[in-house]
């Protein structure tokens, strides 16, 4: 066996008791320790170098298959993931979350925050799926503001992230490991959304719309640390963007791709950094000049002089009826934690095909609902705060205008038709509530039982408000 030692700030270990949040189907309440002692360094064990992948098949575990979506993206099912992490691995991503967020359980107890180049460590651990081992996949804990509020709530319902050959150097059996040809995850915890529906419904509706956003799937998930399998609740399982969306949705996956974030991601004029823009493809090719020419053409003079010749230079780089058909969509069913109002949760691929910048829908349980941060944009854009030229700017344009508008229309009369989507609700929502309604005290984000299903009538009572407020903004 060998360690990876990895240093961290001081932490200390705190007993949380299992609080009863909800009465669960079980009457034993779990007692979890997370930590009871001072440590300067996290050590990650790297051991049983010399085990036989005897589960591995072409079709289950080799690069050379096609993603399987049938197999790993099933709508008509809810699936079980197990994850076997070994204690002193389990107690390292604890100790490490520790060091950036503070004691489990409390607020404002030290901790370093998490910055934009730091994640939570990987670890090694088994994971199992319909009777079949994957081996020595990297786990790590996932998220920025939800992770550390679920950790400073108390809540051990964390999201992870997966990649299947993470480990590959150490250990060569798992060389290429995939999952039914994919190669990473994540596994989002439907943080802060009490109808579990709000990561799948959104980007069922950008799908059905005709843009390229992730594949969904709801799963269980089950955690046996040292102690045996824990329930740890409902997650919703989402393709990453980097690994097979760019892959199968795109002509190849040869262009740039971007992951826009924090200052710059605005595209506000003299906002470009090359930090703001983090490559997720070619990361060796130091070259911005896509982003860069999309600043150009956006902020260009002849925006005030000549609009045509604005609109064909912009159109030149940037996939601007994408664009225009996601902020549709997107304003529609209502989404606050985006472009508009925060500088995250959107991907910019560069298409080899077209050469143009296209946009893709990233992370949105915070969707389907009027939101925070002073809410949703209105569909007007009324209501818009601050410098966010692709919204301002192509809204004001009276072309770029026209089709916003057609795609308002089309959106409210076809994937977030009310009728339809109140009927997917209903679909879903008979699918997920016995997990979701049976998750455990200490592991949910619901207080009881019954705010599931209010959350889903909620959910029905905004899909009739959207269509109103379309026709009221289109004035039929």
């Amino acid at each position: 066996m060998k360690t990876i030692k990895l240093k961290i700030s001081h932490y200390f270990y705190v007993l949380f008791v299992a609080s009863s949040l909800f009465i669960s189907c079980s009457d034993d309440l779990t007692t979890t320790e997370i930590a009871e002692e001072e440590v300067e360094e996290v050590e990650v064990e790297i051991n049983d170098l010399d085990f036989t992948a005897t589960d591995w098949t072409t079709e289950t575990h080799s690069n050379d298959a096609d993603p399987n979506f049938t197999e790993v993206f099933d709508d008509t099912q809810v699936k079980r993931l197990d994850f076997v992490i070994s204690e002193n691995n389990w107690n390292a991503m604890l100790a490490d979350m520790t060091s950036l967020y503070g004691a489990f359980g409390t607020r404002g107890s030290g901790g370093n925050g998490l910055t934009d180049a730091e994640d939570p460590i990987f670890v090694p651990g088994e994971v199992y799926y319909n009777g079949k081992q994957w081996y020595k996949v990297g786990l790590r804990f996932k998220g920025n503001s939800s992770l550390q509020t679920s950790w400073q709530q108390g809540i051990l319902k964390l999201a992870f992230k997966l990649d299947f050959d993470e480990y590959e150097d150490d250990y060569p059996q798992i060389k290429n490991q995939r999952f039914y040809g994919f190669k990473k995850f994540s596994l989002k915890n439907n943080y802060d959304d009490k109808s579990f529906l709000r990561e799948k419904v959104s980007a069922d509706i950008f799908k059905n719309a005709g843009l390229a956003v992730s594949h969904t799937a709801f799963y269980t998930l089950y955690v046996d640390h040292g102690d045996g399998p824990e329930y740890f609740g409902l997650y919703t399982l989402v393709e990453e963007v980097d690994d097979t969306l760019i892959d199968t949705q795109f002509s190849s996956d040869n262009g740039n791709l971007y992951k826009p974030e924090d200052y710059g991601a605005s595209f506000a004029l003299g906002t470009f950094n090359e930090s703001g823009f983090e490559k997720k493809t070619n990361e060796d090719d130091a070259d911005w000049s896509d982003i860069i020419s999309v600043f150009s053409a956006l902020h260009a003079t002849t925006r005030t002089t000549d609009a045509a010749a604005w609109r064909a230079g912009l159109d030149a780089v940037l996939d601007t009826d994408t664009f225009l058909h996601y902020l549709a969509v997107n304003t529609v069913i209502q989404n606050w934690d985006t472009y508009g109002r925060m500088e995250h949760n959107y991907y910019l691929y560069n298409d080899p095909s077209t050469n143009l910048l296209n946009w893709i829908p990233w992370d949105n349980n915070e969707a389907l609902q009027t939101g925070k941060q002073g809410g949703s944009l209105n569909l007007n854009f009324s209501n818009l705060s601050g410098d966010w030229p692709l919204i301002s700017y192509l809204y004001a344009d009276e072309v770029y205008k026209a089709k916003y508008d057609e795609y308002v229309q089309e959106t409210i009369n076809d994937p977030f038709n009310a009728t339809y989507i109140q009927g997917v609700y209903d679909t879903y929502s008979a699918l997920v509530e016995p997990y979701a309604t049976t998750e455990i005290s200490g592991y949910t984000f619901l207080n009881n039982p019954s705010e599931f299903q209010q959350a889903i009538s909620s959910l029905k009572t905004h899909a009739s408000s959207r269509a109103a407020a379309v026709n009221s903004y289109l004035g039929n």
